[in-house]
């Protein structure tokens, strides 16, 4: 089956990739664009990175809500892991190391982000989650993962985001706690369904260290 996600745009900023000590991958939210997600290089600016925004097929990674069951989302789900995969690994074989790979996104972006990062543990650069969360449905359990240890992970979210209970965004919190990583989690009053100054300064404080 073809990935409806492969063949799509990757957009860049920053530092060319061949030059670059360190990739952000961004990923965008539904209904939004690669374009967009890149806005975020200019709160979270580096030396010598790379930015990365690959497009989502038909402007989301996956069809329902990210708390739907499993099946529901799929193949396109899978599909999204697997393009994020394919991007990673065009990163390490243009000589990054996987510990100067972050990832990063917002809403289904950011959902997607957590999701691959929990899926395929390792110890990346870091991760950043604006407005989302691990994906399943309502009392999914997720078991503590080795491979975590130490990475810095942001997580930020509103406590009225229509989007995202902020239940989940403590579940989170916990699996990655659990799994040793290093988690600032920020919860926003009445902010809704969007990235405040406030917390983008917050998630500058994991990416800069």
């Amino acid at each position: 089956m073809n990935n409806i996600h492969q063949n799509q745009a990757v957009l860049t900023r920053g530092v060319p990739l061949e030059e670059a000590e360190q990739v952000v991958i961004l990923l965008h939210g539904r209904g939004a664009t690669a374009e967009s997600i890149l806005i975020l290089a200019d709160y979270l600016p580096a030396k010598n990175t790379t930015y990365l925004a690959p497009q989502a097929g038909q402007q989301r990674w996956y069809p329902f809500s990210f708390m739907a069951p499993f099946e529901n989302n799929q193949p396109d789900l899978n599909q999204a892991l697997a393009r994020v995969q394919e991007l990673v690994n065009h990163v390490l074989e243009n000589g990054i190391p996987v510990e100067k790979i972050w990832l990063a996104g917002f809403s289904q972006g950011a959902c997607l982000a957590a999701e691959f990062v929990a899926q395929n543990p390792r110890r990346y650069a870091g991760l950043l989650v604006f407005s989302g969360g691990r994906i399943g449905p309502p009392e999914t359990k997720w078991p503590p993962v080795s491979g975590l240890e130490n990475l810095p992970v942001f997580i930020g979210c509103s406590d009225v985001d229509p989007h995202i209970p902020v239940e989940r965004v403590h579940e989170t919190d916990a699996f990655f706690q659990q799994s040793a990583a290093s988690v600032l989690t920020k919860i926003y009053p009445n902010m809704g369904h969007t990235i405040s100054d406030e917390e983008l300064t917050d998630a500058l404080t994991v990416f800069t260290g």
